[in-house]
């Protein structure tokens, strides 16, 4: 067994920029003061640069030196950086130096068996507060550590599982969020919206979804094909116009999330259909009030989290593909996802459409989400419905009215 964080002898993975801000999310958004570990760290290494960039006063990182570092190599670079960082930053000699933190980070990704991954997990368990998470890197690629550990890890962290593949990264990595305690959803309103690498940066304001990198790319992939099996038709225009449009339809935006701790925000873009009370035994015993939007295939259809809480549910119920528009809507294949919030039981219904077939949902059970976070999309046309405590909000849109995910208020805590 070799030091952490590796832990074989297969040959170190490099970690760029995208993956290194992947490892460091979880650490970059909470907005209160936060405790964090990165072990395996090199002076060099872009991941101990998005830690301390991620730094704000009240923070502290500790630093444990890699395979391709020391501890002093360490201290002289953090030195460097000047007397802010130096005084909320602490490099340890070894690991049993550290104290318990909030995040734990490793900062070269995992290369071992399954098996060496539990024992790794053990020996890291010491070193989390209550409701901690542990980011770690494997390659995406089939090898030692592929879909056993994958397993593993979704057996052990029994309160928040989530990953991220990152594609852009020499080879591709997958970036696992793993928690073994809960945690208070009350964190969650001290969040920022997680960082996403399923979302592919095209200019500073406008990202496209992976879904749609890959459709597009498909297309392409068809227009080549159909050019070289009939090279003297003109067929193959089809596919290569509509690459862009099908990319387009992927496209999603960056927004400002409004400020106000009591607002509610939109959870996508569209027409709000209906604002209504209501009961629905699934989800307690109260009233809710249900705003419903529409959106079109035109609108954007990358979903967001309405208000800040933990992912305490998330089920899927079978179901038919009525135009989203109409009451038959109502018995449509739908997609659950349940919140704890301060406030009480909030609940974000995905539903299919008459066109759209498919939903996303990136926000697995245990999470911790932030309001105005990218939670997932759906396929062309379709609704997303928001129900909250009818007796705890005042709605503030009406039928008819145009919202935008993530930047309208749709409704108010009383």
């Amino acid at each position: 067994m070799t030091p952490f964080p590796s832990v074989s002898k297969a040959p170190i993975v490099g970690v760029g920029a995208t993956a290194a801000r992947a490892l460091t999310a979880e650490f970059a958004r909470h907005n209160a003061s936060t405790s964090a570990l990165l072990i395996g760290a090199d002076q060099a290494s872009l991941t101990v640069a998005c830690a301390v960039e991620a730094l704000l006063p009240g923070d502290t990182l500790t630093l444990v030196a890699g395979e391709r570092s020391t501890a002093d190599l360490l201290r002289d670079h953090i030195a460097g950086l000047g007397s802010w960082i130096a005084d909320r930053v602490r490099v340890v000699d070894a690991l049993d130096e550290a104290q318990p933190a909030d995040v734990v980070i490793l900062g070269e990704p995992v290369t071992g068996t399954a098996q060496e991954v539990r024992v790794l997990l053990d020996k890291l368990g010491k070193y989390l507060n209550d409701g901690a998470v542990i980011t770690l890197a494997t390659p995406a690629v089939p090898g030692r550590t592929g879909g056993a550990a994958a397993e593993l890890f979704r057996q052990s962290a029994l309160f928040g599982v989530g990953s991220d593949l990152v594609v852009r990264n020499s080879p591709p990595l997958r970036v696992h969020r793993l928690r073994f305690t809960p945690a208070d959803p009350k964190v969650a309103a001290t969040l920022a919206p997680a960082y996403r690498p399923s979302s592919v940066p095209v200019t500073r304001g406008m990202h496209i979804d992976s879904n749609g990198v890959a459709a597009g790319g498909i297309a392409l992939g068809l227009a080549l094909l159909a050019r070289a099996a009939r090279p003297k038709s003109k067929l193959w225009l089809v596919p290569a116009l509509a690459a862009g449009p099908v990319a387009a339809f992927f496209r999603d935006p960056e927004r400002e999330v409004p400020t106000d701790p009591a607002a509610v925000v939109a959870a996508a873009d569209g027409k709000v259909l209906s604002v209504e009370r209501m009961t629905d035994s699934r989800f307690g015993d109260g009233e809710f009030l249900r705003i419903a939007v529409f959106l079109s295939v035109l609108d954007v259809h990358v979903n967001r989290v309405p208000v800040a809480g933990r992912v305490a549910d998330y089920f899927v119920e079978d179901g038919g593909y009525a135009n989203a528009m109409t009451a038959a809507a109502e018995h449509n294949v739908a997609a659950y996802t349940v919140l704890d919030t301060e406030h009480g039981t909030v609940v974000v219904a995905q539903r299919t459409g008459l066109i759209a077939r498919r939903i996303v949902q990136r926000t697995p059970v245990g999470t911790l989400v932030a309001r105005g976070e990218r939670m997932g999309l759906i396929r062309f046309g379709s609704r997303t419905d928001v129900y909250l405590p009818a007796d705890r909000a005042e709605p503030l849109v009406t039928v008819g009215e145009k919202v935008v995910g993530g930047a309208s208020v749709i409704a108010r805590w009383l």
